[in-house]
């Protein structure tokens, strides 16, 4: 929340952004008008390494499939 608040985004914008910058492919979905907007609105920031690596470090060990 802290980091989607210092760019003045949406924390689903962040963690889209995230796995973009991260070299992953990102297929959002949603039945929202307004959030598959939204989902769209991630060019005009980029997360710094600080930011990458806070984020990263959020990371449990889990794998989660959900397909």
């Amino acid at each position: 929340m802290e980091i989607a608040q210092n760019h003045n985004v949406s924390s689903a914008q962040v963690i889209i952004r995230w796995n973009l910058q991260k070299g992953v492919v990102v297929i959002p979905g949603s039945s929202n008008p307004e959030h598959i907007k939204e989902n769209t609105e991630i060019y005009h920031f980029a997360l710094t390494d600080e930011e990458m690596n806070k984020i990263n470090a959020l990371d449990r060990g889990e794998k989660h499939d959900w397909y």
